[in-house]
């Protein structure tokens, strides 16, 4: 048999422990149970006490008290007896067949209380109170022969369906015990009743009362269901063999005792004329409160232990969690061993080790858990520590599932106070690397001289103070001096006198580096020929650092011909970003300086290439009263794009010194660009009527136009938006442009831009825009829109919108215009 067939009780406490944190004992748990079974047997045999009465016709034993006017019904008797035996045969077993036995019974006395409380609640007879028994000692008040108190059935109706939860295990036992506290809670009151001589307490209202023995049977019912399932619940509080359940039981008692007894002296004082009811209410209270302040000094005093005793646990569980996490931590194998050789706390490189789990290894010695060669060596080693007394060092071979390594084992002996050892703590480490190291220090060394020699540029070795060490070949060549001559020299004198102190500055701040990784500076350095000519060049550094010395690796490169070609390269670029920029221009255009329309505008290159893109503007004069400003982008950037861009200018230029309205001309630059096979352009045309005071805008997907009114804050012009100019297909079908016409006031000022002056990365588009309008407030406040305001404010949205210029990304184009005319309404209404 196994330990838990062995013992089933010990096991259910552990199970009930793990489960609810609580620590039980077998005896208590088993006394529970046993006081359950006693309660409900008794319950069982005053129920049948009261059914042979009404068998064999004697009052005696259906009321208890000779002369009792109120007798335990038939019906109670039986839903007793049922109950009874039911909590008597869970409290005993859970096998199957006599469970639902048990169920059965305490569904039929529930049942029959169900059914006289509706008997109640209706006032109907549903012809089970005298179903057994014809009854003649009911009283001609209570109207119902036969019938149980309304109290005693509700008492029955919760005491089955108690019994029912705590039949079923799948249910959570306190549900059956909360329903058991009203079952005794009834009973209590009617043996209170009793005691004190409160007639009240027996029945209530015309009803028939509860038997005196009914009431013990509730009492006995309701603790007999509480203590079925001793281990949970709230009985499992109570129960539980800790601090918390021995304080539980001392208070319940005392609420038990201390109260009824008070109580009745109060009584019996008043009864004997010793005192009035004031007074007795007062001398209740007075006792009351003195026997639960010693309560609750008695529960502080239990409170403080547990406290106490509760941070000593927890400082101790840390120690040894901080000592438990130190060794987890640590990269050597860590053990604990006691004298015997049993393992009291590995660490995890133990278990890897070994590839075995931690509880596999707790508790059992080196023979269980290493091989068999290994464990012997193991406990000959601790032996011999113990024997000598003193830590032990050493490195040795073992033979580990891995394969033979090579280790440093340190065991020393845990002395107690008294200096007597307990224990034998053990850290070996893994040091097959580094002998493996050691052995290919030799071989190294002798590959690294071949291999200094062999490099291709000059190398220098150096120590920490920049004296040089070691030197290969190939620094005659380029310094023009024996490698042996440079040995005890200084590096730094190998570079030109003005930039000696440079070059050991840089040497200093690199060693002074905390962690200084293999670096290469080409940046202004020089070194010295013997000839005493300087020449370029370029250095790598790098360091080897021991606990001995500190090494630094200098491999130097001449770097004349690439610095020359560098400087041809960098000639080459600036020519052709010239050209580039001049194309750009070329291609752009200067737009007419109009008298009559003011006019500033701005155009920055991207600094990602030769400095050419695809935005343009153009200031077109239409007639005397009429002027066409029209500003686009085209996607990408480039030559092929400023190519488009030309296009594009020319085209548009053209269209719009015909009278094309602004949806006609960008309908027709639309069919121009779906000839472009991969092209794709934004673009906005502005017709403004000076006579008319107007403004006559379309738009292919372009940024909006913002206007700042003399009077009013800057907004922008409202025009439906229509696709890029490319979207729709070369046939015409697509999405059609519109234009829209509104009211422009003289001395407005018009902003047109592309989206290199507003989009970043990171930022919202929007936002931009509307810090751009607000900048224009800014800047034109209160001021005309003429040309030297107007090129002032674009200097100042230019420094706000783009605050590093040398930095940018993107074309960026800016066009203000200044509105002259006659007086005219707002136009951002």
């Amino acid at each position: 048999m196994t330990r838990e067939q062995q013992a089933p009780g010990l096991l259910g406490a552990r199970r009930a422990e793990r489960a609810e944190g609580l620590p039980f004992h077998p005896p208590v748990l088993a006394a529970a149970r046993a006081a359950a079974r006693a309660a409900a047997l008794a319950a069982a045999l005053l129920g049948l006490m009261s059914l042979t009465g009404w068998v064999l016709d004697v009052d005696v034993l259906k009321s208890v008290l000779p002369g009792g006017a109120v007798s335990m019904k038939a019906n109670t008797a039986v839903a007793v007896v049922a109950l009874g035996l039911s909590l008597y045969v869970v409290a005993r077993t859970q096998a199957r067949p006599q469970t639902v036995a048990a169920r059965a019974a305490a569904t039929l006395a529930a049942g029959i209380g169900a059914l006289t409380l509706v008997e109640y609640a209706t006032g109907t007879g549903l012809g089970i109170d005298e179903l057994l028994f014809y009854d003649d000692t009911a009283g001609v008040a209570t109207g119902a022969p036969g019938r149980m108190a309304p109290n005693t059935a509700a008492a029955l109706t919760l005491a089955g369906t108690a019994s029912l939860c705590v039949s079923a295990p799948r249910i959570p036992a306190w549900a059956g015990q909360i329903l058991s506290m009203p079952v005794v809670t009834l009973g209590m009151l009617r043996l209170y009743g009793a005691a004190y001589a409160v007639p009240e307490l027996e029945r209530f209202g015309a009803y028939t009362g509860m038997a005196l023995h009914t009431a013990l049977v509730l009492v006995l019912l309701g603790a007999a269901v509480f203590l079925t399932r001793p281990d949970e619940g709230p009985a499992g509080l109570l129960m539980n063999s800790g601090t918390t359940g021995a304080l539980g039981r001392r208070l319940l008692v005392t609420a038990l005792i201390v109260p009824p007894l008070l109580g009745w002296g109060v009584l019996v004082g008043e009864d004997a004329g010793l005192f009035g009811a004031r007074l007795g209410t007062a001398l209740l209270v007075c006792g009351n409160t003195a026997a639960f302040t010693a309560m609750i000094f008695t529960a502080l005093a239990v409170g403080r232990r547990v406290e106490v005793a509760h941070a000593r646990l927890q400082w101790q569980v840390r120690q040894n969690e901080l000592l438990q996490a130190f060794m987890d931590h640590t990269p050597a194998v860590v053990f604990i061993k006691d004298l015997q050789g049993r393992f009291l706390a590995v660490n995890t490189t133990f278990e890897e080790s070994l590839e075995l789990p931690r509880d596999q290894v707790l508790g059992r010695r080196d023979q269980d858990v290493m091989p068999p060669d290994l464990a012997c060596q193991a406990r000959a080693a601790d032996l011999a520590m113990l024997e000598e007394g003193r830590p032990v060092q050493r490195e040795e071979l073992l033979a580990v599932p891995g394969g033979p390594r090579e280790f440093l084992s340190s065991l020393f002996p845990l002395n107690d106070a008294s200096g007597t050892p307990y224990a034998i703590g053990g850290v070996i480490t893994d040091i097959t690397e580094r002998v493996a190291a050691q052995r290919e220090v030799q071989r190294a060394r002798r590959r690294f001289l071949a291999l200094l020699e062999s490099a291709p540029d000059a190398t220098l070795i150096t120590d920490g103070d920049g004296t040089i060490v070691m030197a290969n070949a190939q620094v005659e060549p380029l310094f023009g001096r024996v490698p042996g001559d440079l040995v005890g020299t200084r590096v730094v004198d190998l570079a030109p006198l003005p930039q000696r102190r440079r070059h050991g500055a840089l040497l200093d701040a690199y060693l002074r580096l905390r962690d200084p990784r293999p670096t290469v500076v080409d940046g202004d350095l020089y070194g010295l020929r013997g000839d005493g000519s300087s020449f370029p060049i370029e250095v790598s550094v790098s360091s080897l650092r021991s606990e001995q010395e500190t090494l630094v690796v200098l491999t130097v490169r001449d770097v004349t011909d690439r610095r020359r070609a560098e400087a041809e390269r960098a000639e080459r670029y600036e020519q052709q970003r010239h050209i580039a920029y001049t194309l750009q221009r070329s291609l752009m255009g200067e737009p007419p300086r109009l008298p009559y329309l003011p006019s500033a505008h701005r155009y920055l290159a991207s600094v990602q290439d030769p400095g050419v893109g695809g935005d343009w503007f153009d200031v077109i004069p239409l007639d005397t009263h009429r002027t066409g400003v029209i500003i686009g982008d085209v996607m990408g950037r480039g030559l092929e794009a400023a190519a488009v861009m030309g296009q594009l200018r020319a085209a548009s230029h053209a269209l719009a010194r015909t009278g094309a309205t602004p949806s006609r001309l960008m309908t027709a630059l639309d069919a121009f660009v779906s000839d472009l096979a991969g092209q794709l352009v934004t673009c906005s045309y502005l017709v403004l009527d000076q006579g008319t005071q107007e403004a006559t805008l379309c738009s292919a997907g372009h940024l909006p136009v913002i206007a700042l009114p003399p009077d009013g804050p800057a907004c922008r012009l409202r025009a439906p938006v229509g696709v890029p100019l490319g979207v729709n297909d070369a046939s015409g079908v697509g999405m059609p442009f519109e234009e829209a016409t509104q009211p422009l006031p003289p001395d407005s000022a018009l902003v047109l831009y592309t989206d290199g002056l507003v989009e970043r990365p990171g930022t919202d588009i929007e936002v931009q825009i509307d810090v751009l309008a607000r900048t224009l407030e800014t800047a034109l406040h209160g001021a005309p829109a003429d040309r030297e305001n107007l090129d002032r404010a674009a200097d100042r949205l230019i420094s706000t919108l783009i605050p590093d210029t040398a930095a940018h990304d993107d074309d960026v184009t800016l066009l203000m215009i200044g509105v002259p005319g006659p007086n005219g309404q707002d136009s951002c209404g």
